[in-house]
């Protein structure tokens, strides 16, 4: 978005809000309204004075000290059933002291950040009362399940339900009725649905492919770095929505004896989200009052990984508390009314409501009430000091509730208002899903930290490891520490029918050099001399912890193929009583898994030891460059940088070489003899060659005189060109050039700036076209312009010629083509779009650093062997492959991750499980060959249920974004997103089918440690790549395409779900908890810290208290805050050092240097930090968190109809 385009920017807190005048919405036939409905703030409101009675003080996370239940289910249904009881205004039943879950009945991991459910249900009104507002009728002979559309609950409200969804693990509960109303968590989005049918579900439908829920830059150069792209047309019926159909229930809706609806009012924001079967409404079946709102599968009796609290800690709901009694302002919400008599028509909402849900006030005059319930309940009047209609907030909301915003007078059309007398009956309002209800990534966070001990131990064969988010110490004990392989699921099927039944990917995620925390050893170097690693004779696999020794130890037998291979003499050892070699503990490769060989010369290319690598630094002088200041920053660094680099023991043996380029090369001779540097021009580019041998590859200790002699020099030489443009082919092969003639390998540094349109190999034209955006050919821009760069590619690869590239662009340089080299050499992309020394100068230097530093291999082969059953078949990420099995990387170096998928050939063992060897030969930077290898061991099952009790979210997301994001050069995004999303509920669908116990097709149901897969997976398909916004350029998303590619786990898991962080207190030596991902869990009063791994945002609430402002900023008021400030000032109080501290650690952390950005509520800059939101609605039509969940309960049920 552009930052000069207009964007409806939300008005001021507590102002009528633009376009809200009457919160329901129009059909949404006629797309996807303006891109950001204006910012009401946090759903809940805050405002000084009391908070209410009620809502108790404990807004972080649940204790998570509830007992285990022993039956720990493996799934988390998300019964479309009953629902909590609302906040009430005055003290809670006193029998409700309960130990705390969120989910009611529900298993501890599900617990949502928020407070602690109400307890006591309150008694069923008779089935006859009249069928009034509010219930949301799903069409069909069903009884209606009336939603009470309260107030959201504060947090410790949350008994877990989906608007008709309730998340339990455990096993039924009676205690439950099977369809009570849920209770939003915000203002209801669709406010007052009422009821003329919402346009059928096909533009709103949270496309399978949604894209990001949050809104998008405002400016995009601020963003990933493309310069503002024309609009694109909002997000309609043409990108796909998984389905076109409308997103309603199938069964047309009865005719109804009810009223009729009044048609709604027209609505400019987004469209409200249809709770379609909203995980829940099954149009075909009645749920039954006793079924357990969310219960887990109760036949898989074994523990998932966070043991569930026990059911029996939930009383049954008290009896006694007549129906109007409720204490407190507000009417009891567990109350599910059956009315009966025909259903009204149910309005159909389209799915997107709920996102919307996000971003809405509450309806102009307040909440909707309960549903129907709400005539027969005597409502006492609101308390002083309660804002009629606004709950109290929840997570994240640190301060009082805040008051009606002006404008909304009272409830809104047939929506009672908590606390005033109930009107008369009204038309059903829209049946909405509660946020707080569904699987939260943060409980799961919370919930796994809690229950993972600090010392991971990799003995265990098929042990899961703790979550990437969660800090543990590894112990090598024969498998490959989580550090190097992620497995998407530790227990395989055991064939190939089963493996495609449940559609769970089988990959694994390697990274080979990933480095160690301090405490930890890294892998142990072992030379095993001139005959070098002992190998299997058959399938080559190297000595490891599953060869069996037999013979008395004199042959072994591979666990990869089962061949028998004699030991050679010099490796023989005798065996003890258990069959064991003596020295297993003296020797790494038998008893850990991740450790290196010193190769051979035969490992060696040409059977010759390797030189030492070189870098090669080429500096693009053209007037962008210049003008930039790039010239000038790059030359400066590289003066104090050349004596970091790389080296293992003592001095870095690598050499370094210099080049400048704009529409001709410019090479320099730094010999040591010289006092000063030479220069040669090499302006016949058509065919490059190096112009000097001696002196233009030098140690830097012997030349670094004469090195700095020269790029002093730069800069001035070039200060006053007037050359625009530029060369980019001839430019790499000049550095690929002088590696040859020194026959050694090595890493290009290149700087560049703008498209290469100079007459050269490898030029390029502007191919840049939006209207190609979302139409078949969309794919045609991701893919190369030419060839000419695969074919350089290539034989950059065979000379081990790593390239980096560092782009500054002021427009559109398509890196689409200019990445081809970098990705397949296994270099980085870097990019700086709109590239201000004063503002982007501490990223890049700090990207440079740690580019030149970190740990690298050059000329690298990575093989992965398995055991027979299956094979590794699909590879991704930054490499080149000129066969099926080997990777070829010219540089690997620490940051790179590699995703292999495996498919079956053969049948498995559940007695020997599956192993997987990765053997990855490279030069070291001090020129010696090496074999690096880990080891993994996982086990096999013949049960479904197996399966799915050991796989591991966040891996199998990486692989998906990666498949996904390579699918996107053949296929038309829309057919990648579809595909996604078919997948997912396939797997979930399986699961259901043959995992769960049986229950109501409108229950939702989950596996635990899948209860996740759909919120990331709607975070994938709102990204950037596969659903952009308006302002996101083509090569912002090749470049985030290429970038994803070589990601590994923890930097895919919060890119594609940020971290957020409030800041209101800090403590020394811990985080603050986490809250979700959603603009409604922003605190007006609060200051809150995103992270993303690629940026920072520090996010500041027009009503920010004072004294947080003076200790984070130096200033008390809000409007002199320097919202273009990019690091923090140094403030003497204890809260400024913790928060420099919590950045600091981030940065160090991520392989990307993130830049901070200060956005000020309000401020035009909150687009771009609201795009990160990754649970709401985002601007280019991705749904929201809870959209997309009915979406994929939608898709379920299909499947299993």
């Amino acid at each position: 978005m552009n930052v000069n385009q207009h964007t409806p920017m939300a008005s001021p807190y507590s102002q009528p809000q633009p376009g809200y005048g009457q919160p329901t919405f129009a059909p949404l036939d006629s797309g996807y309204p303006p891109p950001y409905a204006p910012y009401n703030g946090p759903a809940s409101a805050y405002q000084p004075g009391v908070p209410p009675q009620g809502y108790s003080s404990f807004t972080s996370f649940p204790s998570k000290s509830a007992p285990a239940n022993p039956i720990s289910e493996l799934s988390s249904p998300l019964d479309l059933g009953h629902g909590r009881a609302p906040p009430t205004s005055g003290p809670p039943p006193v029998s409700a002291p309960q130990a705390y879950s969120q989910y009611g009945v529900h298993h501890q991991s599900d617990m949502q950040n928020g407070p602690p459910p109400m307890t006591q249900a309150s008694p069923r009104p008779v089935a006859s009362q009249s069928f009034n507002q509010g219930a949301v009728n799903l069409p069909g002979p069903l009884t209606s399940y009336p939603q009470h559309y309260g107030p959201p609950p504060t947090m410790q409200h949350v008994t877990s339900q989906m608007s008709s969804m309730q998340i339990n693990c455990g096993p039924p509960n009676s205690a439950v009725p099977g369809y009570a109303p849920p209770h939003s968590s915000q203002p209801p989005v669709s406010t007052s649905f009422s009821a003329s049918p919402a346009a059928s579900y096909t533009q709103a439908l949270p496309p399978a492919s949604s894209a990001p829920s949050q809104a998008p830059p405002a400016a995009s150069h601020q963003y990933y770095g493309g310069p503002p792209p024309p609009s694109q047309p909002p997000f309609n019926s043409s990108l796909p929505a998984t389905s076109q159909q409308p997103f309603t229930s199938p069964a047309p809706p009865p005719p109804s004896s009810q009223p009729s609806f009044p048609p709604p009012p027209s609505y400019s924001g987004p469209p409200p989200a249809q709770a379609p079967s909203p995980l829940m409404s099954q149009p075909q079946q009645s749920f039954i009052p006793s079924q357990p709102a969310f219960s887990s599968a109760p036949q898989d009796s074994f523990p998932p990984r966070a043991p569930p609290p026990t059911s029996s800690q939930y009383p049954p709901p008290p009896t006694s508390t007549p129906s109007g009694q409720y204490p407190g302002a507000f009417p009891p919400q567990q109350q599910p009314i059956f009315p009966s008599g025909p259903l009204p028509p149910r309005p159909q909402m389209p799915l997107a409501s709920m996102s919307q849900s996000n971003h809405l006030p509450p309806g102009p005059q307040g909440p909707p009430g309960p549903r129907g319930s709400l005539q027969q309940q005597q409502m006492p009047p609101p308390q002083p000091g309660m804002p009629v209609g606004y709950p109290p907030q929840q997570n994240g909301a640190f301060g009082q509730v805040r008051g009606p915003q002006p404008g909304y007078t009272g409830p809104c059309p047939g929506q009672p208002n908590y606390g005033a007398p109930a009107p008369g009956p009204a038309p059903p309002a829209q049946k909405r899903l509660d946020p707080d209800a569904i699987p939260s990534p943060i409980q799961v966070i919370e919930d796994d930290k809690a229950n993972s001990t600090e010392l991971f131990s990799t003995g265990v064969r098929g042990q899961a490891p703790p979550l990437v988010t969660t800090d543990f110490h590894v112990k090598d004990q024969g498998n490959a520490s989580p550090r190097f392989i992620r497995c998407t699921a530790y227990n395989m099927p055991c064939t190939a029918d089963m493996a495609k039944q449940s559609q769970v990917p089988l990959a694994a995620v390697i990274k080979p050099l990933a480095t160690l925390p301090p405490d930890e050893t890294p892998p142990y170097l072992v030379d095993h001399g001139e005959g070098g690693p002992i190998r299997c004779n058959r399938c080559k696999a190297y000595m490891c912890p599953y060869m069996q020794f037999i013979e008395g130890g004199r042959r072994f037998q591979c666990g990869f193929c089962s061949c028998v291979t004699e030991v050679p003499p010099h490796y023989f050892q005798h065996l003890d009583h258990t069959g064991k070699r003596i020295d297993f503990y003296d020797r790494p490769e038998l008893s850990l898994g991740s450790y290196e060989f010193l190769a051979t010369v035969d490992y060696c290319k040409n059977n010759k030891i390797p030189q030492p690598p070189a870098f090669i630094f080429l500096i693009d002088v053209s007037y962008n460059a210049i003008k930039s200041g790039m010239v000038g920053i790059v030359c400066q660094e590289l003066k104090t940088l050349l004596d970091h680099l790389p080296t293992e023991n003592s001095d870095s043996v690598v050499r370094v070489g210099f080049v400048t380029y704009n529409k001709v090369l410019h090479f320099y001779n730094v010999k040591s003899s010289l006092a000063q540097p030479q220069m040669l021009v090499v302006s016949d580019i058509s065919e490059m060659f190096v112009p000097l041998l001696d002196g233009f590859l030098v140690n830097i200790g012997e030349s670094r005189q004469v090195i700095e002699s020269l790029l002093d020099h730069i800069p001035e030489m070039f200060a006053d060109t007037r050359e625009t443009e530029t060369v980019f082919g001839p430019v790499i092969q000049a550095g690929l050039e002088a590696l040859k003639a020194a026959d050694c390998a090595g890493k290009l540094f290149v700087f560049h700036t703008s498209l290469p349109i100079a007459e050269a190999p490898g030029k390029l034209k502007n191919r840049e076209d939006k209207k190609l955006i979302g139409t078949d050919k969309e794919k045609s821009l991701f893919q190369p312009q030419v060839g000419f760069y695969n074919t350089l590619a290539k034989e950059c690869v065979a000379q081990g010629c790593c390239v980096d590239l560092f782009l500054f662009p002021n427009q559109f340089v398509d890196v689409a083509t200019l990445a081809v080299v970098p990705v397949s050499t296994g270099g980085s992309v870097y990019k700086y779009t709109y590239f201000q020394p004063q503002s982007d100068q501490e990223r890049f230097l700090n990207d440079l650093r740690r580019d030149v530093q970190k740990p690298i291999g050059f000329d690298a082969v990575m093989r992965v062997r398995t055991s027979t059953g299956i094979r590794a078949t699909d590879f991704f990420g930054s490499f080149f492959m000129s066969n099926t099995t080997d990777v070829e990387l010219a540089g690997l170096d620490s940051d790179k991750a590699v995703t292999v998928e495996f498919k079956h050939d053969d049948k498995l063992s559940e007695e020997t499980g599956a192993l997987v060897q990765c053997a990855v030969l490279y030069t070291s930077c001090s020129g010696q060959r090496r074999l690096r290898v880990h080891n993994m061991a996982v086990n096999c099952c013949s049960q479904l249920s197996d399966l799915y009790r050991n796989c591991e979210t966040d891996t199998i997301i990486n692989f998906l974004s990666k498949y996904a994001f390579r699918g996107i050069l053949n296929n038309p995004t829309k057919a990648v997103r579809d595909t996604l999303v078919n997948q997912c509920a396939q797997i979930l669908a399986c699961y259901r089918k043959n995992c769960a116990s049986p229950s109501s097709a409108g229950q939702l149901i989950l596996p635990e440690c899948m209860k996740l897969l759909p919120v990331y997976l709607n975070c994938v398909l709102k990204s950037d790549v596969l659903l952009p916004a308006a302002d996101v350029s083509l090569d912002d998303r090749a470049y985030l395409r290429q970038l994803i590619s070589c990601m590994d786990v923890s930097e895919t898991h919060v890119f594609f779900y940020p971290r957020l962080l409030p800041l209101m207190k800090l403590e020394s030596g811990s985080l603050p908890g986490a809250v979700r991902a959603s603009e409604e869990r922003l605190s007006k009063g609060g200051v809150y810290l995103l992270e993303t791994g690629l940026h920072l945002f520090l996010w500041v609430g027009a009503n920010a208290q004072q004294e947080l402002l003076l200790n984070i900023f130096g200033t008390s008021s809000f409007s002199q805050i320097d919202a273009t400030m990019t690091c923090l000032p140094v403030l003497d109080n204890p809260f400024s050092q913790r928060l420099r501290e919590m950045v600091d650690s981030f940065r160090v952390q991520r392989s990307r240097y993130m830049k901070l950005m200060v956005v000020k509520q309000e401020d035009r800059s909150e687009l771009i930090f609201r795009h990160f939101l990754m649970e709401d609605k985002s601007a280019s039509g991705g749904a929201s968190y809870v959209d997309f969940l009915c979406h994929m309960h939608k898709e379920i049920r299909q499947l299993l109809s």
